[in-house]
């Protein structure tokens, strides 16, 4: 099949733009043509995609008007959109708000449930400002026109929760929306020498022993829960260590964890490539989230064979087994709990989790997720052909 795939930024790091990356490379070694249609791609080459990646897609450059955010966002949306409409593709799978596909991946959920998740976390106000904004208003705008009957053929979403939110607040039939979660490299994250790796992370922290490891990694702090995992970290009881990684303003978060008395209980790595040895050396995963379609992070840290502990409104709560591999969080905004989740999280013995996560992350696979994505390629190029027969006499 002739595939175009489209996304803003083609990258082969960070982990929406890696997903791209790796469902690119998986579909060329399965013998597809690939297009990607990006504005920019930022790799370490600089010029196109590095040397990690095995394969060298053809790269569309698709011109964006520069200024605020939501002119990018509709310049790229109505650019790509005169670009595609000439070519011929048996496959246009979009990653991004866009106004021409055949399949839109649903990877940032649904906007509309973003707002109202956040009022939660709004000062007063707030909300009114967020109506009338012109990011918000483009990004919804874009949203409806997707998820019209017109909009395209096929959504995917990336947990049932997800589907469940966009049913509910544009009335896409059921039948047009397909669960499909994300992969995880299982053997990037799994850990053979787990007391290794714990102690080297100790010494790099200069902590005892004793102390318990709590894992957070998520850029964009305020939606993912960090302020509440401070919280909870200043009602534990026994010894415990936060490592946040990430990128955002730290200093409102290292004032809170003076507020609390936690400041020496914290460490801030900032941003780092590769989080994996954090994830081998921890002993519990907590992500907070105010709201997340499907965090990647946890199922990262499942394929590691930590306890997760995160939000029920993360579709990724969908792979916890309460009391086996993690426990699920009803209100990410209640410290007390997390907090109570957090130490019921770390009685749970490594070979529990390692028998309730097996038969979750074989269904995570990357070969398992590229059977999913093509059958449902060939079940909308089918339909397409279809459509054609109608038309011609």
């Amino acid at each position: 099949m002739k595939i175009a795939l489209i996304r803003e930024k083609y990258t082969d790091f960070g982990g929406a733009e890696r997903y791209v990356a790796s469902l690119a490379e998986n579909l060329a070694l399965r013998g597809h043509e690939i297009e990607i249609f990006a504005s920019t791609w930022k790799t370490r080459s600089e010029e196109g995609p590095s040397e990690a990646l095995a394969f060298r897609p053809v790269l569309r450059r698709v011109p964006v008007v520069k200024g605020p955010s939501f002119l990018q966002i509709l310049s790229f949306a109505f650019s790509v959109r005169k670009m595609l409409q000439g070519g011929r593709y048996d496959i246009i799978h979009s990653f991004e708000r866009t106004l021409y596909q055949d399949i839109y991946r649903a990877g940032d959920g649904c906007h509309r449930e973003w707002l109202i998740q956040r009022r939660k976390i709004d000062p007063p106000g707030k909300g009114l400002l967020h109506r009338i904004n012109p990011l918000h208003r483009t990004l919804l705008w874009i949203e409806k026109q997707i998820f019209s009957e017109e909009g395209c053929r096929a959504v995917v979403a990336n947990s049932r929760r997800g589907k469940k939110e966009i049913m509910t607040h544009y009335g896409v039939p059921d039948n047009k929306i397909s669960v499909i979660y994300s992969p995880v490299e299982r053997n990037r994250f799994s850990c053979g020498r787990k007391l290794e790796s714990r102690e080297k992370l100790l010494s790099q922290l200069g902590l005892k022993p004793e102390s318990a490891l709590l894992l957070f990694v998520g850029s964009g702090f305020q939606r993912k829960g960090l302020a509440a995992a401070l919280r909870a970290l200043a009602l534990l009881r026994s010894p415990a260590h936060l490592i946040a990684v990430g990128k955002d303003r730290l200093a409102p978060y290292r004032r809170l964890a003076e507020s609390l008395g936690v400041e020496n209980s914290v460490s801030f790595t900032g941003p780092i490539s590769d989080v994996a040895p954090y994830y081998q050396g921890a002993d519990l995963f907590i992500f907070p989230t105010i709201y997340e379609p499907f965090s990647n992070v946890c199922i990262e840290a499942m394929a590691a064979g930590l306890p997760v502990v995160t939000s029920r409104i993360n579709g990724a709560s969908e792979m916890i087994i309460e009391g086996e591999n993690g426990h699920v969080i009803e209100d990410p905004l209640d410290p007390a709990e997390i907090a109570a989740k957090i130490r019921a999280g770390l009685e749970i013995s490594g070979n529990r989790i390692a028998d309730a996560n097996r038969s979750i992350l074989e269904q995570l696979t990357w070969k398992h997720h590229l059977d999913q994505v093509l059958d449902l390629y060939e079940a909308v190029r089918n339909e397409k052909g279809a459509d054609r027969r109608r038309i011609t006499p």
